[in-house]
């Protein structure tokens, strides 16, 4: 007996989830009207000796309570009462001890009101800095007489000495300096002004002039010193060399900060903002990551991957990032906006609605809900759900598939016997046809009242096992119908056979 009330539960469980619309009204239904208003349902007095009403509500969106009976809102069809002496009839869902659902594993989560904090995961290649990358040139002619930073990649220090120069060209100004400092004509400051300035165009500094006229000797060699501490990214310079005005002699790059350029997805453009928090680890070091921040988003996606380019800014203490590097990047997207959250693994997603199951005393109600984002193993409901609902967080193979659970009550019951293999049976019922789509093989129906199914009469959408006996229908044809009593695995009630109503 055991195994077969679970077995009766789990299959009362799928058939919640996937079709919605088994609760029925046992009582008349009351007439149409506009939609009423939500309320939080406060009782209804009743004349003595009938049931007292609590509230109306859709056995398609049983959270959603009203005061007074009208159509449904959200279907075509006519709010169903509740009772106040409900504990004894069929409600939504379905009613199960707290002892069985221990022995399924069922696990509860409480809907909460927060935000996600999006991160995305890149990878991305260690590139150099281009803001920190400074060009060493000759300011004059002359001649490379001695070389110290002699290839490409090597590093040196602010103020280290790079290459010894030969120009003439200061030698002659110099001389011309210290003939101005021998003047004594009151034209001799202004001669005086005028012979550094064209020292200092020359490329001299303002040190070297000083020195010059402290000294009171010519100098025609010179050091170039490095103007900051880095790598030699590129090398022009050679012993022997002859040198114009403007040749490149060495581009050094700073390595305190480095550049990652990664790819990033499209549709994650909107959570990536400049400036965003980015932390990076590479495989040479691992367990230590590496902070920084976007530095840009660059304006052109690439037309085959659908990938834009971030520019990760990322400080290079001890130039331990060499440029090449491949790094796995965790970028945080900010903060979201706010809405109720649950653990992701509550939701189940059926291809065509998203259904959580609500645990509402000792009963167990399906509600569709519309699920934004998800992340760390949390999901945004953005409507259908209210914050403070107690709801199913685990079980959730249960639901599955009509498939797994046939052959889950076949394993409980031992059944290898006719009930496992039976065909389901069909329920009939009779209405018209609203829309068509034979192609598709779906068709909707006003119908009647199917008792069988505990269903009011209705306006739904139905699927067809075979899209043949659609042929010869039209909309506002009167038919007769026969449908399976549970739904497919999307959520679908499926029709076996449907004809003209009179034929045969």
């Amino acid at each position: 007996m055991k195994t077969t009330h679970i077995a009766l539960f789990v299959a009362a469980i799928l058939a919640a989830t996937a079709g919605g619309y088994w609760a029925g009204n046992r009582g008349g239904t009351p007439a149409p009207h506009a939609p009423p208003a939500p309320s939080s349902a406060t009782g209804t007095a009743a004349p003595q000796g009938e049931r007292r009403i609590l509230y109306w509500h859709d056995p398609m969106h049983p959270q959603q309570k009203f005061d007074k009976p009208g159509r449904s809102p959200f279907m075509d069809m006519q709010l169903v009462p509740v009772y106040a002496d409900a504990g004894s009839e069929p409600g939504p869902g379905i009613a199960v001890s707290s002892r069985a659902a221990q022995n399924l594993g069922v696990r509860y989560a409480e809907a909460v009101t927060g935000s996600l904090e999006p991160r995305m995961e890149a990878v991305g290649t260690v590139a150099w800095n281009e803001r920190g990358v400074v060009l060493v040139q000759a300011r004059a002619a002359g001649f490379v007489e001695k070389l110290h930073a002699r290839a490409p990649l090597d590093p040196v220090a602010k103020g280290a000495p790079l290459v010894e120069i030969l120009f003439p060209d200061w030698a002659a100004a110099q001389e011309e300096l210290l003939l101005v400092h021998r003047l004594s004509s009151p034209d001799a400051e202004s001669l005086k002004r005028a012979v550094r300035q064209r020292l200092a165009l020359l490329g001299m500094s303002e040190a070297e002039i000083s020195e010059v006229e402290r000294s009171g000797a010519v100098r025609s060699r010179f050091t170039l010193r490095a103007p900051i501490s880095g790598v030699i990214a590129e090398l022009g310079v050679r012993e022997g060399m002859t040198v114009m005005a403007g040749t490149m002699l060495f581009r050094i790059v700073d390595l305190s900060t480095v550049w990652v350029n990664a790819e990033m997805p499209e549709a994650q453009s909107a959570w990536l903002k400049p400036g965003a928090a980015v932390e990076a680890r590479v495989p040479a070091w691992p367990g230590e990551a590496f902070r920084g921040r976007v530095g840009a988003i660059l304006p052109e996606v690439n037309p085959t991957t659908r990938t834009l380019r971030a520019r990760i800014e990322l400080a290079n203490p001890g130039a331990r990032l060499k440029p090449g590097m491949f790094a796995n990047l965790s970028i945080a997207g900010g903060r979201g906006r706010e809405s109720v959250l649950v653990p992701s693994e509550a939701v189940i997603r059926t291809g065509e609605r998203n259904v959580i199951v609500v645990a509402e005393g000792g009963r167990f109600v399906p509600v569709a809900v519309e699920v934004g984002q998800e992340m760390g193993g949390r999901s945004e409901i953005l409507r259908g759900l209210a914050p403070g609902t107690r709801v199913v967080a685990s079980g959730q193979f249960l639901f599955d598939s009509e498939a797994s659970l046939k052959a889950g009550i076949a394993r409980l019951e031992g059944g290898d016997g006719p009930a496992a293999t039976a065909k389901p049976a069909l329920h009939k019922g009779s209405g018209r046809v609203t829309t068509l789509d034979a192609a598709r093989g779906r068709v909707e129906l006003e119908h009647g009242p199917m008792p069988t199914l505990k269903w009011p009469a209705m306006t739904m959408p139905f699927v067809v096992s075979d899209p043949k006996v659609l042929a010869g229908l039209k909309p506002g044809d009167a038919v007769e119908f026969e449908i399976r009593g549970e739904a497919d695995q999307d959520g679908n009630h499926v029709i076996e056979r449907i004809v003209k109503a009179g034929a045969k």
